[in-house]
């Protein structure tokens, strides 16, 4: 409605919310003390009180946003303010010395801190997959414990709790990796003269022992023709299905699968660079694709290459692919328990020593760090060795999957051996 159209004060909800915009702003008295409803050119409104100051001199204060602020609260305010000046306060110093608390006592609380380490994370580049995890047991485990707790007040029987929970539900992974997350916030929040002492620094002391590693459910080479049989019949659906196929054919980390880029792939010279920031030797990590790779890319990039990833998730809170697809997939055609995503580099890594490759190129293929001094000097990718070793290595499942016999099998290798490695 327009302002002309006004007929009774205090405005009624239904003109506030109702009050056209003009070519310029203007403001409309409520009908009680000072308060005035503001309505800009762009239709935006909000609360405003006239008030004397101690000089005698009258000025405007701001009280908020409509309808965030609706009328009552508004009024409320006014009420607030008018006993400010009573008691000869000065109601904007008041309120920008409140503002100042507010922030103070946000900037002191852990919830603050946890969001500037996070902050620099992100600034520091680190791979989307690692600031994924983060932020999913920040927001699970971290902030709903600790979150509200002033940093001052949070003692080392707090972040005992804290493992202990996680520790509990089996999760001795996350205990770990939260272990060190909270030192490096308390730390990052010494530095910043925050707080003086660290209370996660001695959290490995009580740490709960995990269960003894146990190799990934892989297969050997006996089982892989009745698998890669079924792997060819799959039903899921062609993400999923290419998904577990890469690796199979790269023997590349599921969560490098599931996080990788368009960009980071040239098909026409079948390789694929997973960036440094990516790695954990924080050096670029070349993986040659097979013919079989570059055929099932391309017709991959039909359904999904307008994406960021090759494997888009369902929406902002999960980019990519669920990390469970995979494995799933293999569950499907009967291999739950037998196979997962990261076992089928165990499997590669067998079969290929197995037939003889070389160790270092096996290694180097699975991006392995090397022990010792060599680890340090020796950058070398040997990606023309590996491109064929895992050309040959795709052939060879192939073969399998067609029901090649052991005599055959033997053979094959010797005419890639006889052709050179």
């Amino acid at each position: 409605m327009k302002r002309s159209d006004i007929k009774r004060r205090p405005l009624a909800d239904t003109v506030l919310a109702s009050l056209e915009a003009e070519a310029k702003e203007y403001r409309e008295g409520y009908g009680i003390d000072r308060l005035y409803f503001v309505v800009s050119a762009n239709g935006r409104k909000r609360w405003e009180l006239r008030h004397k100051k101690a000089d005698g001199k009258w000025t405007w204060l701001g009280l908020g946003g409509y309808p965030e602020v609706s009328a009552k609260r508004a009024r409320e305010k006014a009420s607030d303010v008018a006993g400010l000046v009573e008691s000869g306060i000065d109601p904007i110093q008041h309120k920008q010395s409140s503002k100042k608390v507010e922030a103070e006592t946000e900037e002191s609380l852990f919830r603050s801190a946890a969001e500037s380490w996070y902050l620099k994370k992100v600034k520091d580049g680190r791979a989307d997959a690692t600031l994924s995890k983060i932020r999913t047991y920040l927001d699970k485990d971290i902030l709903p414990a600790l979150g509200a707790m002033p940093l001052l007040e949070i003692t080392r029987r707090h972040c005992a709790a804290l493992q202990s929970s996680i520790e509990d539900r089996q999760a001795h992974n996350v205990a770990k990796k939260t272990r060190g997350w909270l030192k490096e916030i308390f730390s990052q929040a010494i530095a910043r003269g925050l707080c003086e002492n660290n209370p996660a620094s001695e959290l490995l002391a009580i740490a709960a022992e995990a269960p003894s590693t146990e190799q990934h459910p892989h297969l050997l080479e006996h089982e892989l023709p009745a698998f890669l049989k079924a792997m060819k019949k799959s039903t899921s659906r062609l993400g999923a299905r290419t998904a577990a196929w890469l690796t199979i054919w790269t023997a590349s980390r599921p969560g490098m699968i599931r996080w990788a880029e368009w960009s980071e792939f040239d098909l026409d010279e079948a390789t694929w660079i997973i960036p440094a920031a990516k790695m954990k030797m924080r050096r670029d990590h070349h993986v040659p694709l097979c013919t079989q790779a570059v055929a099932a890319l391309i017709e991959l990039r039909n359904i999904t290459g307008q994406s960021r990833y090759l494997f888009p998730g369902i929406g902002p809170k999960q980019p990519v692919m669920s990390e469970n697809t995979i494995n799933h997939s293999f569950a499907k055609i009967g291999y739950a328990r037998k196979l997962v995503g990261h076992g089928t580099r165990h499997t590669a890594s067998t079969l290929l020593r197995e037939h003889e490759w070389i160790k270092d190129h096996v290694e180097s293929q699975l991006a392995h760090k090397e022990d010792g001094i060599s680890g340090v000097y020796n950058k070398a990718r040997y990606l023309p060795q590996r491109r064929r070793m895992m050309q040959w290595y795709a052939d060879y499942l192939e073969a399998l999957a067609e029901g090649i016999t052991k005599e055959k099998a033997d053979d094959f290798a010797a005419r890639v051996n006889a052709a050179g490695r």
